[in-house]
Protein backbone atom coordinates (compact mmCIF):
# COMPACT_ATOMS: atom_id res chain seq x y z
CA UNK A 1 0.00 0.00 0.00
CA UNK A 2 1.23 3.49 -0.85
CA UNK A 3 -0.11 6.60 0.86
CA UNK A 4 0.33 10.13 -0.48
CA UNK A 5 3.87 11.28 0.42
CA UNK A 6 4.34 13.08 3.71
CA UNK A 7 5.49 16.64 3.00
CA UNK A 8 6.34 18.26 6.31
CA UNK A 9 6.84 18.11 10.05
CA UNK A 10 8.68 15.46 11.92
CA UNK A 11 7.54 12.85 9.38
CA UNK A 12 8.87 14.71 6.36
CA UNK A 13 9.72 12.84 3.15
CA UNK A 14 8.23 9.54 4.16
CA UNK A 15 4.82 7.92 4.19
CA UNK A 16 3.31 6.89 7.53
CA UNK A 17 4.54 3.35 8.26
CA UNK A 18 2.08 0.49 7.98
CA UNK A 19 1.48 -1.16 11.35
CA UNK A 20 -1.04 -3.85 10.55
CA UNK A 21 -4.57 -4.53 9.34
CA UNK A 22 -8.01 -5.23 10.76
CA UNK A 23 -8.23 -8.87 9.73
CA UNK A 24 -8.59 -10.05 13.35
CA UNK A 25 -10.99 -7.29 14.45
CA UNK A 26 -14.78 -7.52 14.36
CA UNK A 27 -15.12 -3.75 14.69
CA UNK A 28 -13.01 -0.73 13.88
CA UNK A 29 -11.71 1.86 16.39
CA UNK A 30 -13.08 4.46 13.94
CA UNK A 31 -16.66 5.31 14.89
CA UNK A 32 -17.92 5.67 11.32
CA UNK A 33 -16.73 2.16 10.47
CA UNK A 34 -17.77 0.73 13.84
CA UNK A 35 -21.36 1.90 13.27
CA UNK A 36 -21.70 0.00 9.99
CA UNK A 37 -23.80 -3.19 9.97
CA UNK A 38 -21.56 -6.27 10.09
CA UNK A 39 -22.24 -7.26 6.49
CA UNK A 40 -21.31 -3.80 5.21
CA UNK A 41 -18.17 -3.65 7.35
CA UNK A 42 -17.10 -7.03 5.99
CA UNK A 43 -17.00 -5.51 2.50
CA UNK A 44 -14.33 -3.12 3.78
CA UNK A 45 -12.43 -4.98 6.50
CA UNK A 46 -10.12 -7.17 4.36
CA UNK A 47 -8.93 -4.07 2.47
CA UNK A 48 -8.25 -1.78 5.43
CA UNK A 49 -4.64 -1.13 6.41
CA UNK A 50 -3.52 0.50 9.66
CA UNK A 51 -0.94 3.30 9.51
CA UNK A 52 0.70 5.67 11.96
CA UNK A 53 -0.18 9.36 11.76
CA UNK A 54 2.96 11.43 12.40
CA UNK A 55 2.37 14.82 14.00
CA UNK A 56 2.65 17.81 11.63
CA UNK A 57 2.98 15.58 8.57
CA UNK A 58 1.14 16.90 5.51
CA UNK A 59 -0.72 13.88 4.16
CA UNK A 60 -2.20 15.60 1.12
CA UNK A 61 -1.74 19.06 -0.40
CA UNK A 62 -4.55 21.11 -1.93
CA UNK A 63 -5.04 20.05 -5.54
CA UNK A 64 -3.62 16.56 -5.05
CA UNK A 65 -5.50 13.55 -6.33
CA UNK A 66 -6.81 11.52 -3.41
CA UNK A 67 -5.63 7.93 -3.59
CA UNK A 68 -6.76 6.76 -0.14
CA UNK A 69 -9.48 7.51 2.38
CA UNK A 70 -8.22 7.83 5.95
CA UNK A 71 -10.31 6.75 8.97
CA UNK A 72 -8.56 7.97 12.16
CA UNK A 73 -8.52 5.78 15.27
CA UNK A 74 -6.86 8.19 17.70
CA UNK A 75 -5.09 10.86 15.70
CA UNK A 76 -6.57 14.15 14.52
CA UNK A 77 -6.25 15.56 10.99
CA UNK A 78 -6.55 19.29 10.27
CA UNK A 79 -7.90 20.60 6.99
CA UNK A 80 -5.91 23.76 6.29
CA UNK A 81 -6.24 26.51 3.68
CA UNK A 82 -2.98 28.21 2.62
CA UNK A 83 -3.01 31.83 1.44
CA UNK A 84 -0.64 33.47 -1.03
CA UNK A 85 1.01 35.63 1.65
CA UNK A 86 2.04 32.52 3.55
CA UNK A 87 -0.71 32.41 6.18
CA UNK A 88 -2.53 29.16 6.86
CA UNK A 89 -5.89 28.76 8.56
CA UNK A 90 -7.61 25.60 9.74
CA UNK A 91 -11.16 25.14 8.47
CA UNK A 92 -12.06 21.75 10.00
CA UNK A 93 -10.82 18.82 12.10
CA UNK A 94 -11.27 15.12 11.41
CA UNK A 95 -10.88 12.54 14.15
CA UNK A 96 -12.05 9.10 15.21
CA UNK A 97 -15.68 9.99 14.45
CA UNK A 98 -15.24 10.59 10.71
CA UNK A 99 -13.15 10.14 7.56
CA UNK A 100 -10.81 12.14 5.37
CA UNK A 101 -11.20 11.56 1.64
CA UNK A 102 -14.70 10.13 1.83
CA UNK A 103 -15.85 12.40 -0.98
CA UNK A 104 -13.48 10.53 -3.31
CA UNK A 105 -16.12 7.80 -3.49
CA UNK A 106 -18.60 10.34 -4.78
CA UNK A 107 -16.72 12.75 -7.05
CA UNK A 108 -13.42 13.40 -8.79
CA UNK A 109 -11.26 12.87 -5.73
CA UNK A 110 -9.28 16.13 -5.61
CA UNK A 111 -8.33 17.51 -2.19
CA UNK A 112 -9.51 21.10 -1.74
CA UNK A 113 -7.25 21.73 1.28
CA UNK A 114 -4.00 20.60 2.81
CA UNK A 115 -4.52 17.73 5.26
CA UNK A 116 -2.09 17.95 8.18
CA UNK A 117 -1.74 15.59 11.14
CA UNK A 118 -2.58 17.78 14.09
CA UNK A 119 -2.33 15.10 16.80
CA UNK A 120 -0.43 11.82 16.38
CA UNK A 121 -2.14 8.47 16.40
CA UNK A 122 -3.18 5.78 13.99
CA UNK A 123 -5.75 5.29 11.26
CA UNK A 124 -7.18 2.83 8.79
CA UNK A 125 -6.66 3.59 5.13
CA UNK A 126 -8.61 2.34 2.16
CA UNK A 127 -7.76 2.60 -1.52
CA UNK A 128 -10.13 5.02 -3.27
CA UNK A 129 -11.08 2.49 -5.94
CA UNK A 130 -12.14 0.02 -3.24
CA UNK A 131 -13.98 2.82 -1.43
CA UNK A 132 -15.97 3.58 -4.58
CA UNK A 133 -16.72 -0.09 -5.16
CA UNK A 134 -18.07 -0.58 -1.64
CA UNK A 135 -20.04 2.68 -1.82
CA UNK A 136 -21.73 1.33 -4.96
CA UNK A 137 -22.45 -2.00 -3.22
CA UNK A 138 -23.65 -0.59 0.11
CA UNK A 139 -26.28 2.14 0.28
CA UNK A 140 -25.69 2.35 4.05
CA UNK A 141 -21.99 3.10 3.61
CA UNK A 142 -22.62 5.54 0.77
CA UNK A 143 -25.26 7.41 2.77
CA UNK A 144 -22.93 7.73 5.75
CA UNK A 145 -20.13 9.06 3.59
CA UNK A 146 -22.50 11.73 2.25
CA UNK A 147 -23.62 12.72 5.74
CA UNK A 148 -20.07 12.90 7.04
CA UNK A 149 -19.14 15.17 4.13
CA UNK A 150 -22.14 17.37 4.98
CA UNK A 151 -21.02 17.51 8.63
CA UNK A 152 -17.52 18.47 7.51
CA UNK A 153 -18.88 21.24 5.29
CA UNK A 154 -21.01 22.55 8.17
CA UNK A 155 -17.91 22.60 10.38
CA UNK A 156 -15.97 24.57 7.76
CA UNK A 157 -18.80 27.10 7.43
CA UNK A 158 -18.94 27.58 11.19
CA UNK A 159 -15.16 27.97 11.36
CA UNK A 160 -15.25 30.74 8.75
CA UNK A 161 -17.94 32.61 10.68
CA UNK A 162 -16.07 32.09 13.94
CA UNK A 163 -12.76 33.46 12.65
CA UNK A 164 -14.53 36.52 11.28
CA UNK A 165 -16.63 37.37 14.33
CA UNK A 166 -15.29 36.04 17.62
CA UNK A 167 -12.43 36.93 19.93
CA UNK A 168 -9.15 35.04 19.87
CA UNK A 169 -9.76 33.81 23.43
CA UNK A 170 -13.13 32.33 22.50
CA UNK A 171 -11.72 30.77 19.34
CA UNK A 172 -8.84 29.15 21.20
CA UNK A 173 -11.23 27.80 23.84
CA UNK A 174 -13.47 26.40 21.07
CA UNK A 175 -10.50 24.86 19.30
CA UNK A 176 -9.13 23.22 22.46
CA UNK A 177 -12.53 21.75 23.29
CA UNK A 178 -12.90 20.25 19.83
CA UNK A 179 -9.38 18.90 19.99
CA UNK A 180 -10.09 17.32 23.38
CA UNK A 181 -13.26 15.68 22.03
CA UNK A 182 -11.36 14.05 19.18
CA UNK A 183 -7.99 13.25 20.81
CA UNK A 184 -9.41 12.30 24.24
CA UNK A 185 -6.35 13.73 26.02
CA UNK A 186 -5.71 16.79 28.19
CA UNK A 187 -2.01 17.17 27.34
CA UNK A 188 -1.39 18.56 23.88
CA UNK A 189 2.02 19.19 22.26
CA UNK A 190 1.32 22.46 20.47
CA UNK A 191 3.80 25.08 19.27
CA UNK A 192 2.93 28.79 19.02
CA UNK A 193 3.25 28.64 15.23
CA UNK A 194 0.88 25.70 15.02
CA UNK A 195 -1.71 27.30 17.31
CA UNK A 196 -1.54 30.54 15.33
CA UNK A 197 -2.30 28.64 12.14
CA UNK A 198 -5.17 26.75 13.71
CA UNK A 199 -7.10 29.76 15.03
CA UNK A 200 -6.03 32.31 12.43
CA UNK A 201 -4.04 34.81 14.51
CA UNK A 202 -0.51 36.19 14.42
CA UNK A 203 2.14 34.14 16.21
CA UNK A 204 2.85 36.85 18.80
CA UNK A 205 -0.85 36.88 19.74
CA UNK A 206 -0.91 33.22 20.71
CA UNK A 207 1.18 33.65 23.85
CA UNK A 208 -0.99 36.53 25.05
CA UNK A 209 -4.24 34.65 24.43
CA UNK A 210 -2.94 31.45 26.04
CA UNK A 211 -1.79 33.36 29.13
CA UNK A 212 -5.28 34.88 29.46
CA UNK A 213 -6.75 31.36 29.57
CA UNK A 214 -4.04 30.27 31.98
CA UNK A 215 -4.70 33.23 34.29
CA UNK A 216 -8.35 32.17 34.34
CA UNK A 217 -7.30 28.67 35.48
CA UNK A 218 -8.54 26.99 32.32
CA UNK A 219 -5.23 25.69 30.94
CA UNK A 220 -1.57 25.38 31.82
CA UNK A 221 0.60 26.72 29.04
CA UNK A 222 4.30 26.43 28.38
CA UNK A 223 6.36 26.66 25.24
CA UNK A 224 5.22 23.86 22.94
CA UNK A 225 2.72 22.38 25.40
CA UNK A 226 -0.87 22.97 26.56
CA UNK A 227 -2.61 21.09 29.35
CA UNK A 228 -6.39 21.45 29.61
CA UNK A 229 -7.33 21.96 33.26
CA UNK A 230 -10.98 23.04 33.27
CA UNK A 231 -13.27 21.69 30.51
CA UNK A 232 -16.41 23.35 31.83
CA UNK A 233 -14.58 26.66 32.20
CA UNK A 234 -13.46 26.45 28.57
CA UNK A 235 -17.07 25.83 27.54
CA UNK A 236 -18.10 28.98 29.41
CA UNK A 237 -15.54 31.16 27.61
CA UNK A 238 -15.90 29.47 24.22
CA UNK A 239 -18.03 31.09 21.56
CA UNK A 240 -21.29 29.57 20.33
CA UNK A 241 -19.46 27.76 17.53
CA UNK A 242 -18.35 24.81 19.66
CA UNK A 243 -21.94 23.89 20.52
CA UNK A 244 -23.14 24.72 17.00
CA UNK A 245 -20.68 22.30 15.38
CA UNK A 246 -21.65 19.54 17.82
CA UNK A 247 -25.35 20.16 17.20
CA UNK A 248 -24.91 20.03 13.42
CA UNK A 249 -22.77 16.90 13.70
CA UNK A 250 -25.37 15.11 15.86
CA UNK A 251 -28.24 16.20 13.61
CA UNK A 252 -26.58 14.96 10.45
CA UNK A 253 -25.26 11.70 11.86
CA UNK A 254 -27.83 10.64 14.45
CA UNK A 255 -29.50 8.23 12.03
CA UNK A 256 -26.19 6.47 11.24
Amino acid sequence: MVLPPVRGGRGANRSPPISGNLDAMAHSPNLLLAALPSADFELLRPHLQTVNLVQEAVLVAAGDQLTHAIFPHKGVISLVVSLSAGETVEVAMIGRDSVFGGAAALDGGISLTDATVQHPGSASTLDVERLRTVADQSIVFRTRLIRHEQALFAQAQQSAACNASHSAESRLARWLLRMHDLALVEDLPLTQDFLAQMIGVKRNSVSLVAHILQAAGLIKYSRGHVRIVDIEGLKDISCECYAAVNTQHDRLLREN
